[in-house]
């Protein structure tokens, strides 16, 4: 998984993103002093959204493209500092022997 995070995104890198995003430009998330932006298989993104919205107040968005693999790019909407905490939360957890919700089937 690949994340990386925009402080203070530009104009152009904005709508680049509201442009492209699940809900579509009209729907403004409430805070977008920073955006967390995740890549990785679907799996993946579908664990670390719902990492993030349980971590701290942030709104997570799909953000639509063209990709030969499976993969999907999530923004993560808020402030700064919980941008950044949601990241953490999402890199910890994933990371943690990949422990998160799994189970095995026999």
């Amino acid at each position: 998984m690949d994340i990386r995070i925009i402080k203070s995104p530009s104009p152009g890198a904005l709508n680049i993103i509201l442009r492209r995003k699940g809900s579509g430009a009209a729907a403004m998330p409430p805070c977008m002093d920073a955006i967390g932006l995740l890549q990785g298989k679907m799996i993946e993104m579908v664990v670390a959204a719902d990492i993030a919205e349980k971590a701290v107040g942030v709104t997570v968005e799909e953000v639509k493209g063209s990709c030969p693999q499976n993969m999907i790019l999530l923004a993560v909407f808020g402030d700064t500092a919980a941008v950044e905490s949601a990241l953490k939360e999402i890199h910890d957890k994933l990371e943690e022997g990949k422990k998160y919700g799994s189970s095995k089937v026999d």
